[in-house]
């Protein structure tokens, strides 16, 4: 029960305790088919229960969970022939940021994602997904050769944020995240974005402004952690589960207040619980994204895409 979340282990030790009384079934030859019926619907009642009433930290924690699917398991099941292309040809290349060319449905795309790890060892080859200045110069440049050979722009955002290491902010961090919002606005090929776990600060803003984004049900998108905002505000970062609550993080109240375009449903658990489905659901929801998009002229896209984002705030003087 390694990577079971603590509200998950009611669940868990039922279905357990179901496994326990189907093996003994089998060993014994006794019929308990009514007794594993009864636990059976039990626990589907008790799954609909935690996941259809979950609160903002729950999900957090199913967003950061280390089974969910990356953006390289989604390039991965969703771009045929997939080519990774490496480095900003300045300094050298990021692993926290994937980039490359492939087909999407047939079409040729330029597809880019924020990338963690799955154990120790990827986690800091990935460096946790915070990427340094030369992944975000990467991306720009593929978003560049995207335009220059009118490929639509797919990006999966998951990372807790950009990396603010010494030599990060050396090489120019702030001024890179700032140069990919200032040509993403204006670039003339189609942008999907997808937020499928952590969208953290400008490290999601970075590859994560676009014409369509879409948000899985169970992903985070915010301008910094909880944990850091509870540092900040309340200079406790033991109250991160009361930040995540007021932060308005979750699908729901993004979706609410314009800032995403559609929300993305989930398997019952998350991603994680059936990877198959979410690429399928997922794969349908960018292709509806992309010809919505693809179908207007450049001039109407990049026009929609420019109001988009001067729409998204309040203004409140006196």
């Amino acid at each position: 029960m390694a990577n079971v979340l603590e509200f998950e282990k009611p669940l868990v030790e039922l279905e357990a305790k179901i496994e326990e009384l189907k093996n003994f079934s089998n060993e014994k030859g006794i019929d308990l088919s009514d007794e594993i019926r009864t636990l059976e619907n039990k626990a589907q009642a008790l799954k609909q229960s935690i996941y259809g009433n979950l609160t903002a930290w729950q999900k957090v924690q199913i967003a950061r969970h280390v089974e969910r699917p990356t953006a390289l398991d989604y390039i991965n099941n969703l771009i045929e022939g997939f080519i990774e292309l490496h480095g900003d040809r300045y300094f050298g290349d990021d692993k926290a940021i994937v980039g490359g060319i492939g087909k999407f449905n047939g079409r040729p795309v330029t597809v880019l994602g924020n990338v963690k790890g799955k154990d120790t060892k990827e986690n800091i080859m990935r460096n946790f997904g915070y990427a340094h200045p030369e992944g975000n110069r990467k991306a720009l440049r593929l978003m560049q050769q995207a335009e220059k050979f009118n490929r639509p722009v797919l990006t999966f955002v998951d990372t807790p944020g950009a990396y603010c290491g010494t030599g990060a902010e050396e090489r120019g961090q702030a001024e890179a995240i700032a140069k990919n919002l200032f040509h993403m606005i204006s670039l003339k090929v189609p942008i999907i974005v997808t937020i499928i776990g952590e969208g953290g600060s400008g490290g999601a803003l970075a590859i994560g402004l676009g014409d369509r984004t879409l948000m899985l049900e169970y992903a985070i998108f915010s301008i910094i952690s909880p944990e850091s905002f509870a540092s900040i505000l309340w200079k406790d970062a033991g109250r991160a589960q009361e930040a995540a609550e007021v932060m308005k993080l979750t699908a729901p109240h993004l979706l609410e207040m314009g800032i995403v375009d559609k929300i993305v449903a989930e398997p019952l658990g998350g991603a994680h619980k059936d990877p198959g489905k979410m690429y399928t659901t997922l794969k349908d929801a960018i292709a509806e994204s992309l010809a919505e998009v693809a179908g207007m002229s450049t001039e109407t896209m990049l026009e929609q895409r420019y109001q988009k984002f001067r729409s998204i705030g309040q203004v409140i003087s006196g």
